[in-house]
């Protein structure tokens, strides 16, 4: 299904994963610096798709679930509506990334190669990958058995476990008690780690890079999250340890795309990458100098600071997910606070027909949900979710 929008003129770029706020933000982006902007991804209704910045919608099958029928009708839309660009939000990412090995793409896509890709966004293999570059990193063990979860004993009580694969922090486990230490299942198909427990101020970072250089970093702080993952309302912070490791990181893998991080900063001011998501994440959203920002992804040159220094937050999630943690929290007042001095991100007021998109959007995840029997926090990611290198022979 298509859909015209308000379109503009140039050259046209192709975003997907239209489901996500970062999309909707690149789209904003691109189409005030003179971009056409085509959106495509699974939903009928995301909400990028209602943004006056789109000059067309396109559904997609399932990447996951129906790969070559993805690839085909991914090519046809590259055919028809050429675009010198694509950039990527979600996890199909990688998918995009496995077609372009496997046949090419007919335009230039805004990523690292695939292996780069899986070994960022494996949980063991990125802290290896961080400790070959001399950057300390917390110790991390890989599972791939229930004899390796049980040979650590009353080690459990000061570690952190979660699927080598995974994203929203949906299945981990924090110091946990025997009982929960049982739905740790791993296996050679799908591990696990244990991580050391680090306490401290977790952080994150969105980074934008081109050949191993660095062209514009955003380290944020997750105020209130869905749940125990994805942030909803972001403080942006200034952290010198962060901005060297990142250099250390984009400069030894020789990195060209989008590159996100979750940190620990300890009480001494060091920090340690906790893990990975190579990809866009929420800290895209402190840019809003469309023409530098753009011009600079495409041409290098100096590197971009973040122009927006107040909080951003999703206010519907805010309701949804915020108020309840408030609530439990017994700080409503602070709840009230954050609320009240956070800019929206979706609804904005030269572009308001998002944030009226977001009910629409959310009943078509909830419908997901219900049928598949999952969280709506795993709904939104169902149908391009990369658990392994076995899917790369799409």
């Amino acid at each position: 299904m298509q859909r015209g929008c308000h379109a503009s003129s140039g050259q046209t770029v192709l975003i997907t994963g239209a489901r996500a706020p970062v999309a909707l933000h690149h789209a904003r982006l691109f189409h005030a610096a003179g971009w056409r902007v085509v959106l495509a991804d699974m939903p009928a209704r995301p909400v990028s798709r209602a943004s006056r910045a789109c000059a067309l919608y396109q559904r997609l099958p399932s990447p996951r679930f129906h790969p070559e029928d993805f690839t085909d009708a991914l090519e046809a839309l590259i055919e028809r509506e050429k675009p010198s660009l694509i950039v990527p939000s979600c996890e199909e990412i990688f998918y995009l990334a496995a077609i372009r090995e496997r046949r090419g793409l007919g335009a230039e896509l805004f990523a690292p190669g695939l292996d780069l890709l899986q070994t960022s966004h494996n949980k063991h293999d990125f802290i290896k990958l961080c400790e070959g570059f001399g950057i300390a990193v917390p110790e991390t063990r890989l599972l791939t058995s229930r004899e390796d979860v049980s040979n650590l004993g009353k080690q459990a009580d000061s570690l952190v476990f979660k699927p080598v694969w995974s994203r929203f922090a949906g299945q981990v486990l924090v110091s946990p008690a025997s009982r929960k230490l049982k739905q740790v299942v791993p296996s050679a198909a799908m591990p696990w780690v244990a991580q050391e427990r680090l306490e401290g101020d977790e952080i994150s970072a969105y980074v934008l890079a081109r050949d191993g250089k660095v062209l514009a970093v955003s380290i944020y702080r997750s105020l209130y999250r869905a749940g125990a993952g994805a942030g909803i309302c972001f403080e942006p912070v200034k952290d010198p340890a962060t901005r060297a490791l990142i250099g250390t990181f984009v400069g030894n893998t020789g990195w060209t795309g989008q590159v996100s991080f979750d940190l620990m900063r300890l009480e001494d001011g060091s920090v340690r990458p906790l893990e990975c998501n190579p990809r866009a994440t929420s800290g895209l959203h402190f840019f809003k100098d469309a023409a530098r920002f753009v011009r600079t992804l495409l041409q290098g040159g100096d590197e971009v600071l973040p122009d927006v220094a107040g909080n951003q937050a999703v206010r519907l999630a805010m309701w949804v997910y915020g108020l309840p943690s408030a609530l439990r929290s017994r700080d409503f007042a602070r709840f009230r606070e954050v609320l009240g001095a956070a800019e929206e991100i979706l609804g904005t007021s030269d572009d308001p027909s998002p944030g009226r998109a977001q009910i629409p959007a959310l009943l078509e995840i909830a419908t997901i949900a219900m049928r598949n029997r999952i969280s709506l926090q795993s709904a939104t990611t169902r149908d391009i979710e990369w658990n392994g290198p076995d899917q790369s022979s799409m």
